[in-house]
């Protein structure tokens, strides 16, 4: 799928994320924030000025996310930036519960973030006996290779489709060919190739 097809699950169907930054004491911070929007430029979620968050996504100007609903998920790492209330308006007309939380003119306390150059990934295993993974980007990030590969040590043996749990692993060529898509990123492959041709990336 397209990147706007992940954006589009991750602010419409499943809204909630778990959002990271690093906290005063240098450990991670996690709490749940909403995903309020989503276009060609970016996600975009708000939070209040006075808040520990707010200062943390000033000073750091890097997220990572992880939303999770009906056993699909979306999880994002990149940059951030504030664009104060641009989108502000918008933000309230699609989320009508917020202009409970802060009515009137209280709305001024926020201010509009936008993760606008990130590395993403889907995963789905709603379909346990065939998984799905995807990859994905907003903007221009650099780019991540992560998974295992197989090498041209590989020597047909075919012992990692037999340990694979998705048998995700074309042994009908040589070197064998791993599925990106369905790999869990168990590593039993890796384990039981005596060539030492499987190698993981990340």
């Amino acid at each position: 799928m397209y990147s706007h097809n992940y954006l589009k699950l991750l602010v419409e169907k499943i809204h909630s994320a778990t959002v990271a930054t690093i906290g005063v004491d240098g450990h991670p911070q996690t709490r749940t924030i909403d995903m309020m929007l989503w276009d060609e430029k970016g996600v975009y979620f708000l939070t209040a000025k006075g808040k520990a968050f707010y200062s943390q996504l000033m000073e750091q100007k890097y997220i990572a996310l992880s939303a999770t609903k009906n056993k699909k998920s979306v999880s994002l790492r990149g940059k951030i930036q504030n664009i104060g209330n641009e989108k502000l308006d918008e933000i309230f007309e699609k989320n009508t519960y917020m202009q409970k939380i802060y009515p009137d003119d209280t709305r001024s306390a926020l201010d509009v973030f936008r993760l606008y150059e990130a590395s993403g990934e889907y995963f789905d295993i709603s379909d346990p006996s065939h998984v799905t993974r995807d990859s994905f980007v907003i903007g221009q990030p650099q780019t991540v290779v992560n998974g295992y590969f197989v090498g041209s040590a590989c020597i047909g043996c075919k012992l990692c489709c037999s340990v694979c749990p998705q048998k995700c692993i074309d042994i009908s060529v040589k070197p064998a060919i791993i599925n990106q898509n369905r790999c869990l990123h168990c590593g039993r492959c890796i384990e039981v190739c005596p060539a030492g041709a499987i190698k993981r990336d990340s």
